[in-house]
């Protein structure tokens, strides 16, 4: 990182985001007013307004082949009630319709779908394969892990989770997926699964002690939970990643944007994991930080190709990722996050840029 229903046309950027979620036919989403100049520049924020500023600096041909042999992923949405594909429009993408107190902020769309499967295949190069009998996959997106996973163990029984009904109806017999909002109380009873699979839920937790003391009650002895995490921080060890540019902002953005949006992106940085799965009960806890390339700048073809995928990932969806945090939750315009998208990608084809981000794999074991 299907069938989706017809995109409305574009709602203009508002003056603030509560009254962009109403304009966008969705609930008002409690949100602070954007941030002020100063207060963005004391966080090491540049302005939106900074990157047209610097458009004309670097013309350089935005066109990459990069993912020209990559094929697209494409499913049908599963049957389930009419109200669940009431998607909500924000700046022209869609997003889950109202599902307990979910707001995830990545969109629904094929667009985006499509980015997710991509993510997934570059987490299977990185991560080790589990051994599990039962799982359930909180926060499947698109169900590819889930499907996936069920195959390999036909034996297993899989469930997926999600509050967007974006997962194919051709399965396995041995999975199958729920509409269901992780930051709500769990329906599962205790000791249910031996495996809680997890990933790419930055921003999406409200409370992370909750999520891991829910995960402990459904968890059964000598069972395991497993979180999966990109860091949105991107840095490089020999300063090509310099202070400023489109790549060093990226993270600083999401940061602030989770701190207003009430959803933290800081999880790996703030060791979220350990201390929260600690506090839960979970003992024999391994972390595992994985740095990850973007781009095809190394050397050494194994991380090349990692570096690629991660290259491919970002960029089939780039404004779907910084679409509802960076506009509205912060109130960027259209304009300014397309010409933002515009100076990360040259940064992005750029080898002589070597960028880099933290993969996290974060496991437990629930005493017996």
């Amino acid at each position: 990182m299907v069938a989706s229903p017809k995109a409305k046309k574009a709602t203009p950027a508002p003056a603030s985001p509560p009254a962009a979620a109403a304009a966008a036919g969705g609930p008002p989403v409690p949100i602070s007013a954007p941030l002020t100049a100063e207060a963005a520049g004391n966080l090491g924020i540049l302005p939106a307004s900074h990157w047209q500023q610097a458009q004309g600096e670097d013309t350089a041909d935005d066109t990459d082949d990069t993912a020209s042999t990559i094929g697209s992923v494409l499913s049908s949405t599963a049957s389930l009630s009419q109200s669940i594909f009431e998607y909500r429009n924000i700046l022209g993408r869609t997003y889950h319709s109202d599902v307990g107190n979910a707001e995830a902020w990545q969109p629904n769309d094929v667009r985006h779908a499509e980015a997710m499967d991509i993510f997934h295949h570059l987490n299977t190069l990185i991560l080790r394969k589990a051994k599990i009998q039962k799982a359930v996959d909180i926060g499947t997106g698109t169900g590819i892990w889930a499907i996936d996973f069920a195959d390999e163990f036909p034996d297993a029984e899989v469930i997926g989770t999600d509050v967007s009904p974006i997962q194919p109806t051709w399965v396995p017999a041995n999975v199958k997926f729920e509409i269901d909002d992780l930051n709500r109380e769990w329906t599962w009873p205790d000791n249910t699964f031996d495996y809680i699979h997890s990933r790419s839920l930055i921003g999406v937790v409200q409370d992370w002690e909750e999520f891991y003391r829910q995960a402990f009650r459904c968890c059964t002895p000598g069972g395991y939970v497993e979180d999966v995490a990109n860091s949105v921080k991107v840095f490089s060890l020999d300063g090509t990643v310099e202070e400023g540019s489109a790549l060093d902002q990226w993270g600083k953005v999401f940061f602030e944007g989770g701190n207003k949006f009430g959803r933290t992106f800081k999880i790996v940085e703030d060791d979220i994991h350990r201390k929260c799965m600690e506090k839960a009960g979970f003992v024999d806890i391994v972390i595992k930080d994985i740095l990850v390339p973007v781009g095809a700048w190394p050397r050494d073809k194994t991380k090349q190709e990692l570096g690629i995928w991660a290259k491919v990932a970002v960029e089939s969806d780039l404004e779907g990722y910084v679409n509802y945090i960076w506009g509205l939750v912060l109130g960027w315009t259209p304009e300014e996050i397309s010409t933002y998208c515009a100076a990360l990608r040259r940064e992005l084809k750029d080898t002589r840029i070597h960028g880099m981000y933290t993969t996290r794999v974060a496991y437990a074991r629930k005493p017996e």
